[in-house]
This record gives C-alpha cells, structure tokens and sequence, in this order.
C-alpha cells in the first residue's frame, strides 16, 4: 500500500505516465493520461482489459468540451445541462487527438462530470495544467467487480497504483452512459440516472434521477 496522494501529487503523477485511483459519486475510477499511449498500455495491462474497448474521460464540465473538439447534437446538450455534473456518462464525437483505442469509431468518446470533490478537482486541474483528460474507467481487473470503498481500492491497487486522498466513493451503482453520437439518443447502460428521466430531458420536461 502506498500513502494517499493529494491532488496535486496525483496529477504530476499522471503527467509522468503513471496511474492514480480515484473515487467518484459511484465507485472508484482508475486515472491515466488519455494522450499518452504508455500509460494507456500500463491502464489496460493492469486491468487485463481488451485494447479495442473504448474508455471514458473525465471532464470538469461544459467548459472543457472545447478542448476535446467535441461535437454535442441538441439532445446530448439537453442531457448535459439536465444531468451535469452526475452520473451520466454521454458518448459524443469529439476530435482531439488522444491515445489509440481511447475513443471508439468515428472518434465516439465517452464522457464523465462527476460532481465528487475529488473526481471534479482532478478534472479541472487537469484541465488548467494542459493535462490529459485524464481517463475515467472503473477501477477493477477484468471480470472482477467495480471498487466501491477506499477500502476495496486500496486492496484492489495494493502497492502499484496511489489512491488519491479525500472523501471516499458515493456508492452509487455505475453511471448511466447514453450514446449521443446520433440524432436519436441510446440508453447503453441505465443506472442511477433512469430511462425515463433521459426521457423526460430529452422532451424538455424537468428531469430528475
């Protein structure tokens, strides 16, 4: 086990290709630089996950879209004005020029504002010191189930990844992810935000979880 890191630490961490866990209001995310393609193999090496599965990433909030070229349809800003920051995972186009494998076909790329303390502070500095984005994947070795404790994180990484320090995860089951890449939304995943609560987003009625 090594010692928690603050987020400063962690991001210079990260700028040096290395991985930090984190949590979120869900479970606990795993962190790499998504431009670097060396700290990306370590991510998927350390996960034992598939190289042609895409990865989310972690955004402070609207702002930051600019910076990963992304292109929102009307709906996917419905949903990000609705559910931002929450646990919704919105998968649009975006240009940026990241790691390979990062963003699926057509630049699809998932993205995460997440309103925990920890997660939004590492967003947001990553953002200002021209880092990343940093990604935002569970963190959990293929097959095994999501961290949702500092506890379980902290057996999960044992000696090789730092956690960082603060609040612990919320606990929620894992964000809900709607692909928005097309003029009609699809719910790919649905969790704490429901089915028809995107619904009622997306008619323009007041959403809710």
């Amino acid at each position: 086990m090594t010692a928690p890191l603050s987020t400063e630490a962690a991001l210079a961490h990260v700028a040096r290709g290395g991985l930090v866990a984190f949590p979120t209001e869900t479970t606990w995310g795993i962190g790499a630089d998504a431009r670097s393609d060396a700290a990306l193999a370590r991510l998927r090496a350390w996960k034992g996950r598939d190289a042609a599965k895409p990865l989310s990433v972690l955004v402070a909030g609207p702002a930051d879209l600019a910076r990963l070229g992304a292109r929102l349809t009307p709906a996917a800003e419905r949903l990000a004005r609705a559910f931002w920051p929450g646990p919704l995972t919105l998968v649009v186009r975006c240009e940026a020029k990241l790691a390979d494998g990062v963003a699926g076909p057509g630049g699809a790329l998932g993205l995460r504002c997440s309103p925990h303390p920890v997660a939004s502070a590492l967003a947001a500095l990553a953002a200002e010191r021209g880092i990343g984005p940093l990604t935002a994947t569970s963190l959990n070795r293929a097959g095994a189930p999501d961290c949702r404790t500092r506890a379980e994180a902290v057996h999960a990484v044992g000696a090789e990844i730092p956690c960082v320090a603060g609040e612990d995860a919320g606990g929620l089951p894992p964000s809900s992810v709607v692909d928005a890449t097309g003029a009609e939304p699809v719910v790919l995943r649905e969790g704490p935000v429901s089915k028809s609560a995107i619904a009622a987003a997306l008619r323009g009625a007041e959403a809710g979880p």
